[in-house]
């Protein structure tokens, strides 16, 4: 099969280097002629290609009206709009030419509009010039709107300037640009030969004005915090390490914006928030990439309820101002957001899904037992809790269930070291996530503030990393110290941004709503006979 797909792509390679080599030689000689594109600094636009066809039709259907039957009436009034004089830019995505006439479409942010350049107007020399014009090209256009036989408006060119030469071609027209790895890896080619996918980006920009927006009007404050820390903490997530050359010392990218933000509810801020650029070494699959955006948020006097009821308000009101409505469609699922999210414990929800009551385990030892009766992996093994055997049949069992909005809460205190116990039972603490299509999308607390039990537990997880001999990891000292100065009882929420905007852009891959994402380097030329065989990024976790 590889041996019969390798002669076209060659053949694909071979053709691109020629038109290259062309467009190569046209460039120069426009150079040779003094009319080097790249000189161009400046093009006034004074109307995009949606609106210059939006404010055509509708000038267009008033003259319509005014006139009525009378016929000499329209057409004098269709002659005037001829006076509107607009400028437009963009790529040409098509050219026609039909003798001393033109048709090219050109595409800008906003739309595509077709182009009609005739000779008579600009002249046999310059048109002589834009024959020799390629698709990809950047150009401006100074004309009239009109509408043709055929009924598509249009600019009719008074003058016609090359703003870039485009050196590649584009892909062909039919089939188009499908590669999802070349999709990834060069998105502006994406961009210009799948306009669907620069509105999946404009929603994103949306989502997050949207989001501040919300958390804005109820006495938010959005604040920054450090990128690079001076310490890697003992979490579970591994950070990416630097070098900072002046101070002589290693540096880690944060994996979390929590601590700091949880220092300025210390220092005074009732409530905030962060858009925040986060960092983990690990792998990546269609949810998750090495570098993800989350938001954050901390609100003083409040538990881990009115988080809760923060998250579903936001989602309706999200999916409102996005979608248009709180029922959307989700990779073929209709998702509900509208409707009471169901709430369970960690201990309901695995009764429910798994058949196994955590009450009827008097010990550890016990939970271990039934583990293994229901083939469940523990990972601490032999050193496993209750905790640690609840945790892993959620894993086993429940999640993959969670297609609807769902919140589970209490988690136990084994995997939650920044939450704070449940005073009734020491065992959980008032911590929930909150699922949706399977994924989770988002991690609440109570947030701990007893200083005393926070750095015993940091002390604990650095202590379990050095007993499976993993020397890297210490405690946070001064967020210990912030914490003895006195932190009010505080509600915290972090979602990922990235899977929300999936959610409601109905994208099955993370890859789909950011621009850039992490991708494995493609192997240099002449990199040996298998140079050009890659490993799956998907499946580099």
């Amino acid at each position: 099969m590889a041996e019969n797909m390798t002669p076209p792509v060659q053949e694909m390679e071979q053709d691109i280097h020629e038109q290259k080599r062309i467009r190569m030689e046209k460039l120069a000689e426009r150079k040779a002629n003094g009319m080097d594109p790249y000189t161009i600094t400046k093009f006034d636009v004074t109307k995009k290609a949606a609106e210059a066809k939006a404010e055509y039709e509708a000038a267009e259907a008033k003259v319509k009206a005014e006139a009525g039957d009378d016929e000499e009436a329209l057409q004098a009034g269709l002659d005037a709009l001829k006076e509107n004089v607009i400028s437009v830019a963009g790529r040409i995505m098509s050219k026609r030419v039909m003798g001393n006439a033109i048709f090219i479409h050109i595409q800008d942010s906003t739309d595509r509009i077709q182009v009609y350049v005739r000779v008579n107007d600009i002249g046999k020399p310059q048109f002589k010039e834009f024959k020799k014009w390629d698709i990809g090209d950047i150009v401006g256009v100074k004309g009239y709107t009109f509408r043709t036989r055929t009924g598509e408006i249009s600019v009719h060119t008074l003058e016609i300037t090359l703003l870039s030469k485009s050196l590649l071609p584009l892909p062909e027209k039919w089939h188009g640009l499908k590669n999802q790895d070349t999709r990834y890896r060069q998105r502006y080619l994406d961009l210009i030969v799948n306009p669907d996918v620069k509105q999946t980006f404009v929603t994103r920009s949306r989502i997050i004005k949207e989001i501040r927006n919300y958390l804005d009007d109820i006495g938010y404050i959005e604040v920054e915090t450090p990128v690079l820390l001076p310490i890697q903490i003992a979490a579970a997530a591994r950070p990416f390490k630097t070098h900072h050359n002046t101070l002589d010392m290693d540096m880690f990218m944060r994996i979390e914006t929590e601590l700091n933000l949880k220092k300025l509810i210390v220092g005074g801020f009732d409530r905030v928030y962060e858009v925040g650029r986060i960092f983990r070494n690990e792998g990546m699959d269609p949810s998750h990439n090495p570098e993800f955006t989350t938001i954050e948020m901390y609100q003083a006097y409040t538990d881990y309820i009115g988080m809760m009821n923060l998250i579903e308000d936001m989602y309706r009101t999200l999916a409102k101002k996005i979608c248009g409505k709180d029922v959307i469609s989700y990779q073929g699922v209709d998702i509900r957001l509208g409707e009471p999210w169901e709430r369970l414990t960690m201990a309901e929800s695995v009764k429910k899904y798994a058949g196994v009551d955590y009450n009827d385990w008097a010990t550890d030892e016990d939970a271990r037992a039934c583990a293994k009766a229901h083939n469940v992996e523990v990972e601490e093994g032999e050193h496993a809790t209750k905790g640690h055997v609840l945790i892993a049949f959620f894993d086993a069992f429940v999640e993959e269930k969670l297609i609807q909005p769902t919140i589970i809460y209490d988690y136990p205190v084994e995997n939650s070291p920044l939450a704070k116990r449940k005073p009734e039972d020491p065992a959980f603490t008032e911590r929930f996530e909150y699922f949706i299509y399977a994924r989770e999308m988002g991690n609440a607390f109570s947030e701990l503030n007893d200083p005393i039990d926070q750095k015993e537990r940091f002390v604990q997880q650095v202590a379990a990393r050095r007993a499976l001999g993993d020397p890297t990891g210490e405690v946070d000292e001064d967020f210990v110290t912030a914490l003895e100065y006195g932190l009010p009882p505080t509600g915290g929420l972090g979602l990922g941004l990235d899977r929300l905007v999936m959610l409601l852009t109905d994208s099955a891959s993370i890859r789909d709503v950011l621009l850039f994402p992490t991708m494995r380097p493609l192997p240099k030329q002449g990199a040996g006979e298998n140079g050009d065989e890659e490993a799956s990024d998907e499946d580099a976790e």
